[in-house]
Parts: structure tokens; C-alpha cells; sequence
């Protein structure tokens, strides 16, 4: 609204300073700068209101070291991130852009559903929450819609990289096609020429090639949305964990954004030109402002929870940003976090369910999932996992911590991928 507003005041009076409002960089760090401050300040009272209504989280006793503490701590807290995060990319960004619009929706959406399960969980005392099924159900609808709106939006539009290689054939320079056009294609790591198109997958259909491209493009949307909301969601078990690793997820999916909405960056990187992408580094700045004031009063120990409010939603901004930029394929690398905890759940489950069926006996890898429980929780003869190391629990915030330089190398490994092919 700022910014349309400066416009209109730059454009027609030519106010002194209106003019910063077409700088994108100016409008980042005002959205990160207002986040954070919405984050801390206003935080405080959102955190002694949940109190004061006794939104407070109930605990199961599962041995964990210090979970017992948590009881009663103010829940819901979500909330703070998603007003941190709405307000200032409504404020200062280009509401025309459809990515921003898209943004918008991701994190309205997600943050109904999360709010709506913590509200049974709190409410209506019904430890269950929201049913799976409607969860599933949400998150493949977001799915749904982005793939379609990036498939049927004539504002959607690429310019591909044309590489111009020299007589020792080394690419000397990269230009882009004078013509804007609609395509399926992405970025891919570690391949020579980066980019991957969906539609060669049906090169047999001919002219309806570019149409399944489409539609295998809408299940992947669907798939990585609901992949990564949940993974966040299951990574959303210690003070500050998925706050502090969306943090850093959300600097690198900012950069990126950044690089492919300028031509110049992205004919220096070799990578696909994204008109309008980078309006969603304003986006990011707000992010990344909300997540690191939220850090305040969640980091160890935490003084409020974001609950599913939170977590759904950070997971859901992530995997769309992802998508909206093409770099859904970074995600297993940039989410490692995300990932690995998903896939610690996946595994334990599995193998306890083979175990059970073949030897009439349930046996576990880790001591217990998501991974980040397995080393707050002591080993013992009594624990029934492949995997009894470290046989002392950890404190939470050494886990923490770790987990977060873990997250910073991944997020490393992310930038280096579109040099290293």
C-alpha cells in the first residue's frame, strides 16, 4: 500500500524521497527492520494475552530431558509470525506482482489450518487436533492453486539462458531470448546446462507434450507443499529449532529470488531470468525479520510455541517461494533439516512395523522420531534402538545449535550448486 501510494506521490508531486520506493533493496530491509520490531514488541503482548486466556501447551511425559518444563507454556504463537510477515509485505510491496498475491495466499491459507488445529488442541481439549485427513486435504489444495495460477497466469513468464561458448567451447558469455515465454522448465543442481524441463518427460505426446509438463508440474507442487509444511511441522519439537532453520532458509530463498528477478545476476550465474521475482525479496525480508524477532521470546528456553499455526505455515512459505523461483529441486539440499527429520519418522515407523510382522516384536533405529528427540533422550538397556548414541541426553540448546550450523552449511551447499555443474 506504501509503495503504490509513494508511486502515485513520486509519479504526480515528485515528493523528495519518494523515489526510494523503486528500490527494491530499500524495501527489504524496511520489511525486515518493520518485521522485526512487530515480532518483538507487539510479540510481548500477543504472548501475555495467550497467558492471560491460559493458551498454554499440554505435555505427554516421554523421558525427555527438560520436557516436563514446557507444561503450561503459551502456545499459538504463530500468530506473531504471520501478522509480523502480512503487514509489511502488504505495506511495501507491488500488490499487482502475482508471486507477492501468491505469497499472501500461502501463508493466509496455511495459517487458517494450523490455527484451526490449535484451536481444537487448546479449546476443545482434543490432544488429536485437526483430523490428517483435512490437513492433507488443505495442503493439497495450496498445491493445487499455485500449480495451476503459475500454469494459467499470462504474468508467469521465463526468459531462458542461451549460453555463447568461445572455439575452447567455455561459455563466454549468456544472453536471453528477446521473447518472454510460458514454460515448464526448472532448475536443476549439478547438471551442465542447470535447467530441466518437466515436458520432456512426454516428448511422445508431440504438440500435447507442453500440457503434461504442466500437469506433472501440479503434482509436484502438490507434493513438495505437502512434504515440506509437514516437515517443518515435525521439526517444530525443540525452543527455536524451526524458527532459527526457517531463518536461514529464508536468506538463501531471498538471494535466489534476488539474482533470477535481475538479469544481470542471472547472466553472471548462468541461470533462467525470472521477470518479477524480485519483488518476492521484499517478502523474504519480512520472513526472515518475523522468524529472527519470534527467536526472542522461542529461543531456550521458550516463553511461547508457534504450534501448527506457525510451523505449518513457515513450511508451506517455503516450499511455495521454492516453486514460485524454480528451485523446488534445491529443496532436499536448502530443507535438509526438514528433510532428514521427516525421513527419521519414515524410517523408524517403517522398520518397527517390519520388525513387528516378521519377529512378533517392534524394534526401533533411533531412540526416538523426529531425530532431534533422539538425542535429548537418554540411552539405555530399557530403549529398544539400533542406535543408542550418545548414551547421555543432550542438552536442548546444544541440539538446537547444531542443527542450525547444520542448516547454515546446507544452505552454503544451496548457492554453490548454481556454479558447480
Amino acid at each position: 500500500m506504501l509503495y503504490h501510494l509513494f508511486q502515485f506521490l513520486d509519479r504526480h508531486f515528485d515528493i523528495p524521497g519518494g523515489g526510494l520506493f523503486n528500490y527494491i533493496s530499500f524495501r527489504t530491509g524496511l520489511a525486515f527492520i518493520l518485521a522485526l520490531l512487530l515480532s518483538t514488541l507487539f510479540g510481548r503482548q500477543i504472548i501475555d494475552y495467550l497467558q492471560k486466556k491460559q493458551i498454554g501447551e499440554t505435555i505427554r511425559d516421554l523421558g525427555l530431558e527438560g520436557q516436563m518444563s514446557k507444561k503450561g507454556t503459551p502456545t499459538m504463537g504463530g500468530i506473531i509470525i504471520i501478522i509480523s510477515i502480512l503487514i509489511p509485505t502488504l505495506l511495501l510491496t507491488n500488490l499487482t506482482n502475482i508471486y507477492v498475491l501468491l505469497m499472501i495466499i500461502t501463508t493466509v491459507w496455511l495459517g487458517m489450518i494450523g490455527f484451526l488445529d490449535d484451536y481444537i488442541k487448546v479449546f476443545r481439549k482434543n490432544k488429536e487436533g485437526l483430523s490428517g485427513r483435512f490437513k492433507i486435504v488443505g495442503q493439497i489444495g495450496l498445491g493445487f492453486i499455485v500449480g495451476l495460477t503459475m500454469y494459467l497466469s499470462p504474468a508467469v513468464l521465463i526468459r531462458e539462458n542461451i549460453e555463447i561458448k568461445g572455439e575452447t567451447q567455455r561459455v563466454e558469455n549468456v544472453l536471453y531470448s528477446k521473447n518472454e515465454i510460458k514454460s515448464t522448465k526448472t532448475t536443476i543442481p549439478f547438471v551442465k546446462n542447470n535447467n530441466l524441463n518437466y515436458a520432456d518427460a512426454f516428448k511422445w505426446a508431440g504438440r500435447n507434450a507442453q500440457k503434461y509438463g504442466w500437469i506433472l508440474f501440479v503434482v509436484v507442487a502438490i507434493f513438495i507443499v505437502t512434504a515440506v509444511s509437514n516437515g517443518a511441522n515435525l521439526t517444530d519439537g525443540l525452543d527455536g529449532l524451526a524458527t532459527g532453520s526457517s531463518a536461514i532458509m529464508g536468506i538463501i530463498l531471498g538471494i535466489l529470488a534476488y539474482v533470477s528477478g535481475n538479469v544481470n545476476y542471472a547472466g553472471y550465474l548462468n541461470i533462467m531470468y525470472l521477470p518479477g521475482t524480485g519483488e518476492l525479496l521484499i517478502f523474504a525480508g519480512a520472513f526472515i525479520g518475523a522468524t529472527i524477532g519470534f527467536l526472542w521470546y522461542n529461543s531456550f528456553p521458550a516463553q511461547v510455541f508457534m504450534g501448527d499455526t506457525g510451523s505449518l505455515t513457515l513450511g508451506g512459505i517455503i516450499a511455495v517461494f521454492a516453486l514460485i523461483i524454480r528451485k523446488e529441486l534445491l529443496i532436499p539440499i536448502l530443507c535438509g533439516v526438514f528433510f532428514i527429520e521427516s525421513l527419521s519418522v519414515m524410517i523408524q515407523v517403517s522398520y518397527f512395523k517390519f520388525t513387528k510382522k516378521r519377529h512378533g516384536e517392534g524394534k526401533r533405529i533411533f531412540k526416538m522420531t523426529p531425530l532431534h528427540h533422539h538425542f535429548q533422550k537418554p540411552g539405555n538397556a530399557g530403549i529398544q534402538a539400533i542406535f543408542q548414541h550418545p548414551l547421555q541426553a543432550m542438552p536442548e540448546s546444544k541440539i538446537v545449535v547444531r542443527f542450525w550450523i547444520i542448516g547454515i552449511i546446507l544452505a552454503a551447499i544451496t548457492i554453490i550448486t548454481l556454479k558447480i555443474r
